[in-house]
């Protein structure tokens, strides 16, 4: 089940909104073939795992036991059902990481299965598979994105000095690695200010991967379409009061409400298939999501050398369990969980 583990982290960045899912299949203790979920749309991992075993070892299939980290699909989406695969090699044992609480799944693979006479071990390694599927269990349970807050500070617990001016704070790899947590997100989100100060371009330069969709909260429309945001280079979707339209990568999401709450932000980005998104600025979007108490995640970078005496203060993180700290150069980062959450 481990192995199953490694192997579905592999499809990070890649398979959002399904989640990543491992398999192996074992014939007397030996590894025969191995899989996992690489692409959105593309075969699952169970698939995957039986198309790798060779062809002298397939004549041992009916015998082998079947590793995998998620519960097997039985419903029809974007390819056929992993049950049915698995009942048609006859492998008589599946042993199974954690079930699937996605409505279409949610069992009915399980109970497909012992129908069929399979032999079914389920709840093996069951947390470290749901943690690593906490952003599809969040999704799909809570009815909402996983919330990832990102900020950059000084040491004196400034991220931007007093006349706005756009200041270095982390180092060049510290920058690699916001763009290796961007790429395995669905969406980035920012606030008004932060477009209209700094200009960004929201998107992975530093890394190889898929841009995450940018979700810009501007609630009067006031940016300019001169802006990076509204180039060619990832999906766009503009959270507003004014109005509804969509122009090439370029959606404009009306929110009817008097203004727009964290619990509407959401609720557009859970409507929209978005199970994750990284919170990167500015202090008042990033303080409105903590006082609100929704978020998973927080990492902040802390440059350790640099004061910036006068400025604009952090955020003030609220309810946070420090889970581990590690430092680049002159950089200190450190992960923080939400410790009201209710745990996966």
């Amino acid at each position: 089940m481990r192995r199953c583990i490694e192997l579905a982290a592999l499809g990070a960045g890649n398979v959002a909104p399904n989640p990543m899912v491992g398999a192996v299949i074992v014939y007397k203790d030996n590894i025969i073939g191995e899989g996992y979920h690489e692409k959105f749309g593309e075969a699952h991992a169970e698939v995957n795992c039986i198309n790798s075993i060779k062809e002298y070892d397939r004549q041992f299939i009916k015998e082998c036991t079947l590793y995998v980290s998620l519960e097997p699909c039985n419903h029809f989406g974007k390819t056929p059902p992993c049950v049915d695969l698995i009942i048609k090699h006859q492998i008589m044992h599946v042993v199974i990481g954690c079930n699937d609480s996605f409505e279409k799944v949610n069992g009915a693979g399980i109970s497909r299965l012992i129908a069929a006479g399979v032999k079914v071990d389920i709840g093996i390694l069951e947390q470290d598979c749901r943690n690593l599927n906490k952003r599809f269990f969040t999704f799909h349970d809570k009815k909402r994105p996983y919330i990832i807050l990102k900020w950059a500070q000084s040491n004196d617990g400034l991220i931007a000095s007093e006349d706005l001016a756009k200041t270095k704070i982390s180092n060049t790899y510290t920058d690699q690695l916001v763009h290796k947590w961007r790429s395995q997100e669905a969406a980035i989100l920012v606030g008004y200010n932060t477009v209209k100060t700094d200009n960004p371009y929201l998107t992975l330069r530093n890394w190889p991967g898929k841009n995450p969709t940018r979700i810009i909260i501007d609630e009067l429309n006031k940016l300019a379409g001169n802006l990076n945001i509204f180039n060619l280079d990832a999906n766009t979707i503009i959270l507003n009061r004014k109005l509804s339209k969509f122009n090439n990568n370029i959606e404009f999401y009306k929110i009817n409400d008097e203004q727009l709450t964290t619990e509407a932000v959401v609720e557009c980005l859970h409507k929209k298939q978005i199970n994750s998104v990284i919170i990167e600025g500015g202090n008042k979007t990033l303080q409105m999501f903590i006082d609100a108490g929704l978020w998973d995640e927080a990492r902040v970078i802390t440059n350790t050398v640099l004061f910036l005496n006068k400025g604009v203060n952090a955020p003030l993180l609220q309810n946070q369990n420090l889970e581990s700290s590690n430092n680049i150069l002159n950089d200190r980062i450190d992960y923080f969980l939400n410790k009201n959450n209710d745990s996966l």
